[in-house]
């Protein structure tokens, strides 16, 4: 070989070697140095110089320990090579702390900007603060576009936007643990899966726990803990001007299930004060997402499907199979919250549970109908109020063209009898099942009797032997699901029980 041509060949091979090659496995260690390549004995010291060399079908191992960094991905994987991976090491925990960063305008711990076939497994992600209020900390951010990002099984916590809100009314500041904004008017944010993270105790001011907003599309939220936050747990967005194009500024066709989330409330945060409006899970613009087997309790509204923002709807939204209890306001709630926002149409609430919510005696009831609603359908629910025994509060006047909801085929109950239950409407307010039933045409299949929950103080909301919501439930034309809340089937013998549950 030429002397001339192997020295170039050779200085070509290293300088190919200064980046990952495809299916490789790397590591980075506290102990490590970013001089090292990156391998098991000799690993990389910083994570961001792994998101700065490595390409697609490369997997990054961070070993466990404490990692005082800012991270940003610079590469994409692809369909042919496959993802780029950074995870915590099997049996370790990679914890990327910002105790000593200053948040930017919008900045995250660990972003991902305009980047495609990206998986983030297994950090723990915390303690990003700021009193400011232009600035926003974020525990993990997506934005722009991108196709295959995966967020699993990662902890997010204690980001705080900590601005008081009482300089400022009306103008709360914002913070976010895992937030994916869809920010491009051509391309989406599609195929988003975020399974199994923790995100709790955050401080989030007028802003939410965990989001998707804008142009996002194809996305599934599932198997999540979300707890002891300061405002919104689950939250899917339209119409915030996230993405340039309003077509297409609406997240969309996407799954929220197997959720947990709890303890969450905006009373003492100093965007909202006393107000208790944060929702456990809501859809807020969204269109065309299935919310199903989630447990969410001890929240402000349990599940609201609602638009913010007026002439535009929140639509073709069902909730199923889910248990909400003992939430401060509503455990159900729909509709624009005032006359001149937004509408929810073509929604369906079908086979929950809803136990002793309006714990705080609001006013608000179990299911909540506001303003500007149309085509909706509320079947197959428990409904079991609490001691004030305030099941339905309805601000929405009916329109003879367009049914504001449907609602039928339910199972009511509260201690104090039937002739005690309350059904606020929009002119007039009623006493007693039979006159509501009377006076509203609603609920002609439906029921008012102790379901006979197995033990309700221990929070198991099954179906006794006898209750009366075994095989009661309608099952010609709406959309029941395969599964119940335990997963097992919901149709047996072609009867649909009432409720989150089916009988074995």
């Amino acid at each position: 070989m030429n002397v001339k041509f192997l020295a170039l060949f050779t200085l070509s091979m290293c300088v190919a070697g200064a980046f990952a090659q495809p299916n490789s496995s790397f590591y980075v260690s506290t102990s490590g140095n970013d001089s090292n390549p990156g391998t098991e004995t000799a690993p990389w010291r910083s994570i961001q110089h792994a998101a700065d060399t490595v390409r697609a079908g490369s997997t990054v191992n961070v070993r466990g320990g404490i990692y005082e960094e800012l991270v940003s991905t610079n590469a994409s994987g692809n369909a042919s090579d496959g993802y780029i991976t950074f995870r915590s090491s099997a049996g370790e925990t990679a914890i990327l702390d910002a105790t000593h960063f200053t948040p930017g305008t919008r900045s995250g711990i660990l972003t991902i900007h305009n980047q495609s076939y990206v998986r983030i497994e297994g950090f723990e992600i915390r303690n990003y603060r700021t009193a400011e209020h232009l600035l926003s900390p974020l525990g993990i951010s997506v934005t722009g576009y991108g196709s295959h990002i995966e967020l699993l099984k990662n902890n997010v916590h204690h980001i705080e936007q900590n601005f008081n809100g009482r300089d400022a009314p009306g103008h709360g500041a914002n913070g976010f643990g895992i937030a994916v904004y869809g920010t491009d008017a051509k391309t989406p944010i599609t195929d988003l899966i975020i399974d199994g993270n923790q995100v709790h105790h955050l401080k989030t001011g007028s802003s939410e726990s965990l989001v998707v907003n804008g142009n996002v599309t194809n996305f599934r939220i599932t198997h999540n803990v979300v707890h002891d936050n300061n405002n919104i747990g689950i939250d899917v967005i339209g119409f915030e001007r996230t993405a340039p194009d309003p077509a297409v500024d609406q997240a969309r066709d996407g799954l929220v299930s197997g959720n947990l989330v709890y303890n969450i409330t905006s009373r003492g945060n100093p965007a909202y004060g006393d107000d208790q409006s944060s929702d456990g899970i809501y859809v807020d613009g969204g269109t065309r997402v299935l919310i199903e087997q989630n447990i969410v309790h001890d929240v402000d509204f349990g599940i609201e499907l609602a638009s913010e923002h007026q002439n535009r709807a929140t639509s073709y939204i069902t909730a199923r199979n889910n248990l909400i209890y003992h939430c401060n306001t509503a455990g159900v709630s729909i509709g624009g919250y005032a006359p001149e926002r937004g509408r929810t149409d073509h929604s369906t609430v079908i086979n929950n549970t809803l136990y002793e919510n309006d714990t705080a005696g609001t006013g608000s009831g179990e299911f909540q109908m506001q303003w500007n609603m149309a085509d909706n359908i509320f079947e197959n629910n428990i409904v079991y109020a609490g001691p004030h025994c305030l099941i339905v509060r309805n601000r929405s006047q009916a329109d003879k063209t367009r049914p504001t909801a449907t609602i039928d085929h339910n199972l009511y109950y509260c201690a104090s009898g039937p002739q005690t239950s309350t059904w606020e409407g929009a002119s007039a307010t009623v006493t007693g099942f039979d006159k509501y039933i009377e006076s509203t045409g609603n609920d002609i299949h439906s029921s008012f009797s102790d379901p006979h929950f197995v033990d309700p103080a221990r929070n198991d909301f099954h179906l006794g032997s006898g209750s009366p919501a075994i095989a009661a439930g309608a099952n010609s034309g709406v959309p029941v699901g395969d599964l119940d809340l335990d997963g097992s089937l919901r149709v047996t013998s072609g009867k649909v029980d009432i409720g989150c549950y089916q009988n074995k």
